[in-house]
């Protein structure tokens, strides 16, 4: 069975990084404006409290503000160096937006001015964040106590819940223990803390304060279990929570919503909404418009030998699934003879007669997709997402994979997580597509702007070339 990753975070400590970031990011443009002897004006207060507002969005999607007292110090540093690069992006925009209206030139912020900002704000933020989980792991690490947390219900949220703890006190000592009324025979999940025993046994320990942390993992179905546990443990003073089954109905993604005091789960949501879209877009628009100028050379040779190696057009456009399920003209190089976009598409198979000899290269290499970084820059595909299959192809598999359209909550993309993993070129079985699904559904769940770039790397070492590509 899946696991679905959850992730834990510290708030109070989220709270107090922002609060800080929030406040030094408006003392040091005053500082700056200070230093230059300039008195700050209003357009200037409200520049760094818009700057220090996009930062802090920008950095709280990015994960900036997950307590980590072991945080690779490169990898928190290369995340504040694509954050501070996007708020400053963003607040760009903004400012041109802003330039016309009447006032907004009473200012002190010339270029130099905000180069300073910027640089300042990484360097101080940077060093403060370092000092703190100096002083953390100094001084409050060494004294934390271990921590028992037991576990109701080896079930599959069971199994989820103990890999977000482990995760989440990593650095931490803590002892886990599952509890479960059912027999061992009916155990079929391996878990990595021990089974110690019934629901009784567990309610005994936390009389005893033996137990710090109680989760329930019980599914939905066993709702009288579920009520007895609570009422058992609303007779002491532990810290208790509810694990929801996500599993019973297959849910494959999911984020809480709450509509005045009712929390509801979205089942079928996208993190490319809002500030995500936002933040996709402008990484198309930047690292497509970078690799189409270095490719150009790449795009005139293949044009060629395209044109060269048989008659018909060089380019071609296909139909295929965008986001929202939406039709959208795909481009790609010729590789075949024919032409196909009727509604029954063949795939490609080994020694296709259909496939020219310098097709089968591009092929191979994945050459023929370098066309649709126009539809990268045009907006209708993504750098990274799940490949866009053919039309035909959505209809049949729509109805024999679990979930599958759930990869179009997000832009089709020219590489992705699937194909990095070698689930690329031709799905002759059901379980090749099954994969290539599981895999656009683990990166829509899992989506960052470094997971993007790792892609992107990847891709030049091992998503090109394959074996499978007909």
């Amino acid at each position: 069975m899946k696991q679905q990753n959850l992730q834990v975070m510290n708030n109070s400590y989220r709270t107090l990084i922002k609060v800080f970031d929030f406040i030094a990011i408006n003392m040091i443009l005053t500082f700056i404006l200070s230093f230059h002897g300039f008195t700050e004006t209003a357009i200037d207060l409200s520049a760094g409290l818009l700057f220090s507002t996009v930062y802090l969005l920008i950095s709280e999607y990015l994960g900036l503000y997950v307590i980590d007292t072991k945080k690779n110090l490169v990898t928190y540093l290369l995340k504040s160096i694509v954050s501070l690069s996007l708020a400053v992006a963003i607040y760009s925009m903004l400012k041109l937006r802003l330039l016309g209206l009447d006032g907004i030139e009473i200012n002190n912020l010339s270029p130099s001015i905000y180069f300073q900002l910027y640089l300042l704000t990484f360097v101080i933020l940077s060093l403060a964040r370092m000092l703190f989980l100096f002083l953390y792991q100094a001084l409050v690490f060494p004294n934390i106590k271990i921590r028992n947390i037991a576990i109701i219900g080896l079930t599959p949220a069971g199994l989820s819940i103990e890999k977000a703890l482990i995760e989440k006190y990593k650095k931490q000592k803590i002892n886990i223990e599952f509890y479960d009324d059912r027999s061992n025979e009916r155990f079929s999940y391996v878990a990595k803390s021990p089974y110690i025993g019934t629901v009784s046994v567990v309610i005994d320990k936390v009389k005893t304060g033996a137990i710090d942390d109680v989760y329930i993992a019980l599914p939905m179905v066993a709702k009288d279990r579920i009520k007895d546990a609570i009422l058992q443990l609303s007779n002491s003073t532990v810290d208790a929570y509810i694990v929801p089954d996500l599993y019973t109905y297959k849910l494959s993604v999911s984020q809480i919503a709450r509509i005045g005091n009712v929390h509801t789960f979205s089942i079928f949501s996208s993190p490319f909404e809002g500030l995500g879209a936002l933040t996709k877009r402008i990484e198309d628009i930047v690292i497509g418009s970078l690799i189409t100028l270095l490719i150009l050379p790449v795009l005139c040779v293949v044009a060629l030998g395209v044109k060269l190696s048989s008659p018909g057009p060089i380019l071609f456009k296909q139909d295929r699934y965008g986001l929202g399920g939406k039709k959208i003209k795909v481009w790609k190089f010729r590789s075949m003879k024919v032409m196909e976009n009727s509604e029954i598409v063949t795939q490609a198979t080994k020694n296709d007669p259909r496939v020219t000899r310098f097709g089968n290269f591009i092929r191979r290499t994945s050459l023929d997709e370098l066309p649709q970084f126009i539809n990268v820059l045009q907006g209708s595909m993504s750098i990274v997402g799940p490949r866009p299959h053919a039309v035909a192809h959505n209809e049949e598999y729509r109805v024999l994979v679990d979930n599958y359209m759930v990869r179009h909550k997000i832009k089709p993309g020219i590489t992705g997580l699937a194909q990095i993993n070698g689930y690329r070129g031709e799905t002759d079985t059901l379980d090749k597509m099954e994969k290539r699904v599981e895999y656009d559904i683990k990166y829509l769940q899992n989506w960052t702007l470094p997971l993007d770039i790792k892609i992107i790397f990847l891709t030049v070492f091992k998503g090109f070339v394959s074996d499978t590509a007909y």
